[in-house]
């Protein structure tokens, strides 16, 4: 497979991508990369205080209200780290080639290997959310289910599908520069469009059966399972949806070089 092959022979120059994608967001911040990890907790605390606070929300089977509020902002961020996830690949993709115009001429650099680096920085986002959401749970519950370390298995899936999303949507960015706009509407209607401030069981019938159609969903839902939960993941929906996420991979890569021969023409 192409895409595996590339991943292989550019690991080096993927990771310095990597690391300067991640050390770009807080260049010039007072507290650096410290943010990573200040900038979830501080959102977690906000969730946390108005949906349990103010609007006295909630999880449903929880045994007393204090159970429920604090399970709340507990499930909550759970969804919002997955969805963060997709969310920051969808708004970045169709920006990826069109803020490298210099890239685009030299025919030794291996464009694709940006798309890979956004991916991977906000996978480094959602691994220290979910290390702030371990710390959460250790705080308010007094125990860390030892199923979180099965999370970034639970990913793997959703990492290929964001990484096969970008490559698209960064191939398209170049030659329909409205998909920024577009991403950004589509972000804020997936939210509401996927369990991430409710569970699927507490939507109707119908509107479960609609939600399941959403792939988000799934990852969601595991994410919950095995990082919240304390269960195991379904490994169906690992094996299958990491074989599914290759092959659109796959695809994605070969569309993406082939479009390549003309960003230089239009950019």
């Amino acid at each position: 497979m192409i895409a595996l092959s590339k991943l292989t022979r550019q690991r080096n120059l993927l990771l310095q991508l990597t690391l300067r994608e991640v050390q770009a967001r807080y260049r010039g911040s007072t507290l650096g990369m410290a943010w990573s990890v200040l900038q979830p907790l501080l959102m977690l605390a906000v969730y946390t205080i108005v949906f349990s606070q103010v609007f006295k929300a909630k999880w449903v089977h929880a045994s007393t209200d204090t159970d429920g509020q604090l399970d709340f902002a507990i499930q909550l961020f759970a969804g919002l780290i997955s969805f963060g996830i997709f969310s920051e690949c969808l708004v970045r993709a169709p920006s990826v080639v069109i803020a490298n115009p210099s890239y685009v001429t030299k025919v030794v650099f291996p464009l694709e290997s940006l798309g890979i680096a956004v991916v991977a920085g906000s996978v480094f986002q959602g691994l220290t959310s979910l290390l702030v959401l371990g710390l959460f749970e250790l705080i308010g519950k007094g125990a860390v289910p030892i199923t979180i370390v099965l999370t970034p298995l639970v990913w793997l899936p959703l990492m290929l599908a964001c990484l096969a999303m970008t490559w698209v949507v960064s191939a398209l960015g170049v030659y329909l520069r409205d998909l920024n706009q577009i991403a950004g509407v589509a972000v804020n209607l997936l939210i509401y469009l996927s369990p991430v401030f409710y569970p699927i069981s507490a939507a109707p019938r119908l509107l479960q059966k609609l939600l399941l159609l959403n792939p988000l969903t799934l990852v969601i839902e595991q994410t919950r399972r095995v990082a919240v939960n304390g269960s195991a993941p379904s490994w169906l929906y690992i094996v299958l949806g990491t074989g599914l996420g290759l092959l659109a991979c796959e695809v994605s890569l070969r569309l993406f070089l082939k479009a390549r021969k003309d960003f230089a023409d239009v950019l």
